[in-house]
């Protein structure tokens, strides 16, 4: 019997403990988490330190994408007077929740590929 539910639900690994070692010596759960915790600047950190663990380089390198872009977008909305100034409240209200969510996902062993973002990532690990 097909179980439906389970074939809509996103690829988990820590059900299998698929996420393999890292070459850092943490868990593959908790540094993908990392990866997201200052933005790119932990993305930059663990795209370096991280040779092995496709996990967590491909977080890794989407929060360098994700943060990066939503970084230089906040600087060139700061420049647009009044409809700028408006916007960059908004951006940085959704920046929080996907933040928040990416950070949740990489803890629960997803690989969580946002539409461009993780095409990039995911073409570069």
């Amino acid at each position: 019997m097909v179980d439906v539910q389970s074939a809509n639900q996103p690829e988990v690994f820590m059900e299998n403990n698929d996420l393999g070692t890292t070459s850092t010596g943490i868990k593959p759960n908790a540094a993908g988490l990392l990866c997201y915790l200052v933005g790119f600047v932990t993305g930059i950190v663990f795209i370096l330190i991280e040779k092995d663990n496709k996990f967590v380089r491909f977080h890794a390198m989407q929060s360098i994408v994700t943060f990066g872009a939503l970084f230089v977008l906040q600087m060139i909305l700061s420049f647009i007077p009044v409809i700028g100034w408006a916007l960059i409240p908004l951006v940085s209200i959704a920046t929080l929740i996907l933040w928040i969510v990416l950070m949740i996902k990489a803890y629960q062993g997803e690989t969580f590929k946002l539409p461009v973002a993780g095409d990039i990532a995911q073409q570069q690990v």
